[in-house]
C-alpha cells in the first residue's frame, strides 16, 4: 500500500464506513481522494452502492467534485514524554475498557475546564463522525462540512453531563480525574487502544490535514440521513 498509493491519482474503497476509515489515514497523508462503494451495512461515507458501479464511468469522465472533511489530531503525554500520536477522521474515544465499574474523567477546553463526568467514557467527534458512536451515546447529528468539535459523555451518571458542541480552533484535553481508581483506554477511528494511567493527557485539536471523499452526486446531507436511517 505505502508504495502504490504515491503514485495513485484514487482510490476506491469497497466496503463499509470501517473500510474508508482504514484507508483514510494513508490517503490523507498523501493528498489522494477517497471514493466508497458500499458493500457493508450503513455506508454513511460511501458514494454509491453496489448497485451503482455504472456511475464509475464518470470519474474517467472527469464529472466528479471533491468533499473536504475535517480531521482531528490526538497526542497523549506522559510527562514530559509523547506515547502516542495519530489522526482521525471520526473520533477518539476514551473508555474504561472490560472492567464493569465506571471510570472518571476531566475534559478541559483551552485550558479550562469544561466537564468532568464518571461513566463509560468520552467521546471526542468530528461533524463526520457525529453520525457513528457519538451518535448512539446521545449526541447530535451534525453537517459533515460544519466545523466543529464534539464532546459526549458515554453513559454519564451524573444528570448535568450533556454533549458539548465546541469550536473546531479549541484545544481539548482529557484525562484521569485526581478521584480515578482506574486506568482507561484510548482508541482512534476504532484502532487498537492505548492505555492511559494517571497523569496521562491526551490532547485533541484540529488537524491540519483534511479528508478528501469524491461526490459524484448531487444530494443533500439530509437525504443520505433520511436513506439510512429510514
Amino acid at each position: 500500500l505505502d508504495k502504490e498509493i504515491k503514485d495513485s491519482d484514487m482510490v476506491i474503497c469497497f466496503g463499509g464506513d470501517g473500510t474508508i476509515l482504514h484507508m483514510a489515514k494513508a490517503a490523507t497523508r498523501h493528498g489522494i481522494p477517497i471514493l466508497g462503494v458500499n458493500i457493508g451495512t450503513m455506508g454513511f461515507m460511501a458514494e454509491l452502492e453496489s448497485s451503482e458501479l455504472d456511475r464509475l464511468e464518470d470519474i474517467a469522465k472527469g464529472n466528479f467534485s471533491l468533499d473536504n472533511r475535517m480531521m482531528l489530531d490526538v497526542t497523549v503525554h506522559r510527562d514530559r514524554d509523547i506515547i502516542f500520536h495519530d489522526i482521525c477522521l471520526y473520533d477518539v474515544v476514551v473508555t474504561k475498557g472490560a472492567v464493569a465499574r465506571i471510570v472518571h474523567l476531566s475534559v478541559y477546553c483551552d485550558g479550562v475546564q469544561a466537564m468532568e463526568c464518571g461513566g463509560d467514557g468520552i467521546i471526542v467527534a468530528t461533524p463526520t463522525g457525529s453520525t457513528a458512536y457519538s451518535l448512539s451515546a446521545g449526541g447530535p447529528i451534525v453537517e459533515p462540512d460544519a466545523k466543529n468539535i464534539l464532546i459526549t459523555p458515554i453513559c454519564a451518571h451524573e444528570v448535568g453531563s450533556r454533549c458539548i458542541v465546541a469550536s473546531e480552533n479549541r484545544v481539548i484535553t482529557v484525562s484521569l480525574s485526581r478521584n480515578a481508581r482506574r486506568n482507561a483506554y484510548l482508541s482512534v477511528d476504532g484502532g487498537k487502544a492505548q492505555r492511559l494511567n494517571m497523569g496521562d493527557v491526551a490532547t485533541v485539536r484540529r488537524s491540519n490535514m483534511m479528508t478528501k471523499l469524491v461526490r459524484l452526486k448531487d444530494r443533500s446531507f439530509y437525504d443520505v440521513v433520511n436513506m439510512k436511517f429510514k
